[in-house]
């Protein structure tokens, strides 16, 4: 049973702050099911934007994997708010959390 997006955000949040990494929760999406994306600012112009992982990626249920939305490392600010306003035109219950760190931390499991 994989654990409620909402719980899961709160938690992710609480992990980001306590490894003194600045994490916002930008936009509040579906409580139970809605999907994450996260938006890693590097605050030198480079980007990264994640979102979950297809299920075939997935070794054990339940489990929340990321994987990056773009095929270079990193993209611009500018290119990863043109993904997340087209996958908010597709689904408005997205949940979206941005991150601000010059060491590219993300604490996320990333296949």
């Amino acid at each position: 049973m994989r654990l409620r997006a909402d719980f899961w955000v709160a938690a992710y949040l609480r992990r980001c702050d306590i490894e003194g990494v600045v994490a916002v929760r930008r936009r509040r999406g579906a409580p139970d099911a809605g999907a994450i994306f996260i938006k890693l600012d590097r605050l030198d112009g480079r980007a990264a934007l994640y979102g979950l992982a297809p299920q075939l990626k997935v070794e054990r249920e339940g489990d929340r994997v990321f994987m990056r939305l773009h095929k270079d490392d990193y993209i611009t600010p500018a290119d990863a708010e043109a993904r997340l306003a087209r996958e908010i035109g597709f689904d408005s219950d997205i949940w979206i959390v941005d991150i601000e760190d010059r060491g590219g931390r993300t604490f996320l499991d990333v296949v």
